[in-house]
């Protein structure tokens, strides 16, 4: 292990869920024993819930990572001499504000420019790391006309002319493009534009990761999707799992031979198993319950809502709120319940109640005694009465004063 590791990783989204641990893992491998590092809360210090985010974000790094985590408000972090240095989700304008007075963007650039520190930009903090930025806030949610801001350009002592795009593939407008952190294909294409001459687009997908060896210039794409690299008539796409150098991607930047094809002598790598999204594990989950309903299996429905409450205690440390987020999967949660609930007035109560008193008892052993509750209160409204005893759990069909 180098004694002054160089990184820069630039993640799409989900920096703070089971997708990216392996990517922070790696990079954290990098690091002397003892290694001070700092999460700059910039991007997401106007919200009023701050301070969870910044709790949540530190038990991720301390129990998935094994790293301690400080959380340094921009006026005071003197991120240069931090061994690693974390920054995520929020507003990209309302951090280049206050980067900019407090001194951080000249400091993260340093860090760059000298081949120094672990440094990881997610989602907003990464949407600033390149000559403009997409003022997503302004455009999105509050309707300002296209435009980009000066960004603090991490990439250009990497010989790199572009601007990072997080979210590149993001699908959950529907109906509306959503594609490149929220801008769509129309405004996108206006915007390029007004870009200087020979300034390309690098696209990283959500849940994925921009990996670049400051060291030695390898580059890597690691997560579930690739990042593109864009410029007027043409597009490269590098899939996860792509090794190339950094000399390979400034050449595709600069829109030389390869553009629209692969990468020259990039070498394609396995892919890593990055885990499926939350998202992904909410549709699964009601089509297997569905599916365990139908059949009837009752059993196979309790161990569905078991897994689903494991995802979702999985993704409680994940500090965006992308579709198919942590409060979606817990009200699919508590319909599953309400359907088992259901089910023991419907099948009869012995056909059901011995697979969801199991399923119970799973929930309570683990600790999820708030869903254990939850499905006692489902088996009320389906008739069956649940009482815990020191001998273990006793059911009878409840009286109908006691049914709701």
């Amino acid at each position: 292990m180098p004694e002054a590791p160089g990184l820069l990783v630039l993640m799409g989204s989900g920096e703070t869920s089971p997708t990216m641990v392996e990517v922070h893992r790696a990079a954290a491998r990098r690091l002397r024993p003892g290694a001070r590092a700092v999460l700059l809360d910039t991007p997401y210090a106007f919200q009023e819930n701050a301070a969870d985010i910044s709790a949540r974000a530190r038990r991720y790094f301390a129990r998935s990572v094994g790293l301690d985590v400080d959380v340094a408000p921009d006026a005071e972090a003197r991120v240069a001499g931090a061994d690693w240095v974390f920054s995520g989700p929020g507003s990209p304008t309302y951090a280049l504000d206050r980067w900019a007075r407090s001194g951080v963007s000249g400091d993260l650039r340093a860090r760059v420019r000298a081949r120094s520190g672990v440094t990881v930009l997610a989602s907003a903090a990464a949407c600033t790391a390149g000559l403009a930025t997409v003022p997503v806030y302004e455009i999105y949610k509050v309707g300002a006309e296209p435009h980009w801001r000066e960004g603090i350009d991490l990439l250009e002592p990497l010989g790199l002319r572009a601007v990072l795009i997080p979210h590149f593939d993001n699908a959950e407008g529907g109906t509306h493009d959503t594609r490149y952190c929220y801008l769509g294909e129309r405004r996108l294409s206006r915007m390029e534009r007004e870009l200087p001459p020979g300034t390309a687009v690098l696209g990283v997908d959500e849940h994925t990761a921009l990996v670049i060896d400051l060291v030695t210039e390898a580059v890597e794409v690691a997560g579930r999707g690739g990042v593109t690299v864009r410029l007027p008539g043409s597009a490269t796409v590098l899939p996860a799992g792509t090794r190339t150098g950094l000399a390979e991607l400034r050449h595709l930047a600069e829109g030389g031979a390869g553009a629209g094809g692969a990468p020259m002598s990039s070498t394609p790598a396995a892919a890593p198993q990055a885990g499926v999204t939350l998202e992904e594990t909410i549709h699964a989950s009601e089509r297997a319950f569905a599916e365990a309903v139908a059949a009837p299996d009752l059993a196979a429905a309790a161990r569905v809502v078991l897994e689903l409450e494991a995802e979702i205690v999985s993704w409680a440390a994940d500090t965006e709120e992308d579709a198919g987020g942590v409060e979606q999967a817990r009200e699919l949660m508590r319909l599953l319940i309400a359907r088992l609930g259901e089910q023991a007035a419907t099948a009869g109560v012995h056909t059901v109640i011995g697979p969801l008193l199991a399923l119970r008892g799973e929930l309570r052993a683990q600790g999820g005694y708030a869903v254990a509750d939850a499905l006692r209160e489902a088996l009320l409204e389906g008739g069956v009465l649940v009482e815990d005893t020191p001998d273990g759990p006793r059911w009878s069909v409840a009286p109908p004063s006691r049914v709701r």
